[in-house]
């Protein structure tokens, strides 16, 4: 498939999804929005790619939030409730996909940039990222998951703070807070993020589906409760191909082949 907005590669188990809009910093377009949940839904359904990496083009941005132009040229609910509906969508899948979900974050990560960004399983910044929720600045509010994700990944009164200030922090303070997993300099940027998702891509995919699901659904319970969830899936795995196959591995001192079963 063709796409105008974005890049979308395979690298062997390795998917790459491409914001190809650096003359705006990446900012996302309508189309941007399409395209990408399309090729994400692609990455999702093929069982040959074990992650899916997000970036932009360029060095000067991942993607500095949604499009202001066309921000500005829909102002009825309907249109921006569709609109609105597609981008959770798209964040929504990155979040709860099968496989896990990287953000190669190499510039400015703004409104909803930084809103996909959280829904990504990892955030790896380079040295020059810059993040922030602005829309307070344009008389608005995060709307596709900014006001949920942030204080679940910083705590309630930094997200307050960024949220109602909209000023930027940088990537060494996002790393302070828990924002992001790791900083790495700019030109080691991909290196880094395709080593570790290739790292990620040798795991059972079975495990990493199942503890990913733990980890979002134990979140909405109690304490008790998400131990009983995640005992539940501990005994799926114990029942798996993967797992017979990871002891084997490790008792013949090789590596494991896991297949996802």
């Amino acid at each position: 498939m063709s796409y105008q907005e974005i890049i979308y590669e395979k690298e062997n188990e390795l998917a790459i999804i491409t914001f190809n809009r650096p003359e705006v910093r990446n900012a996302l377009n309508y189309l941007a929005i399409d395209e990408a949940l399309e090729a994400a839904s692609d990455a999702d359904a093929d069982d040959a790619v074990r992650v899916l990496i997000l970036t932009g083009a360029g060095d000067k941005a991942f993607v500095a939030g949604a499009d202001i132009e066309e921000l500005r040229g829909r102002n009825t609910l309907t249109e921006l409730g569709k609109r609105s509906a597609r981008r959770r969508v798209l964040a929504k899948l990155l979040e709860t996909m099968s496989k896990p979900t990287i953000a190669a974050i190499n510039g400015f990560a703004l409104g909803t940039g930084l809103e996909l960004a959280m829904a990504c399983t990892i955030r790896i910044a380079s040295d020059n990222a810059r993040f922030g929720q602005p829309e307070i600045n344009l008389g608005i509010m995060p709307g596709n998951g900014g006001t949920q994700r942030l204080p679940r990944l910083v705590g309630m009164g930094r997200a307050m703070e960024m949220i109602l200030t909209g000023d930027l922090i940088d990537a060494q303070e996002a790393y302070r807070i828990g924002l992001v997993n790791r900083v790495v300099p700019q030109a080691e940027l991909m290196p880094y993020v395709k080593q570790l998702a290739r790292k990620l891509a040798a795991k059972s995919p079975l495990a990493i589906k199942l503890a990913k699901n733990a980890i979002y659904t134990g979140l909405n319970m109690s304490l008790d409760e998400g131990i009983e969830y995640e005992n539940k899936m501990f005994a799926i795995l114990c029942g798996s191909e993967d797992k017979q196959e990871g002891v084997a591995a490790f008792l013949e001192k090789r590596p494991p082949n896991f297949r996802g079963r």
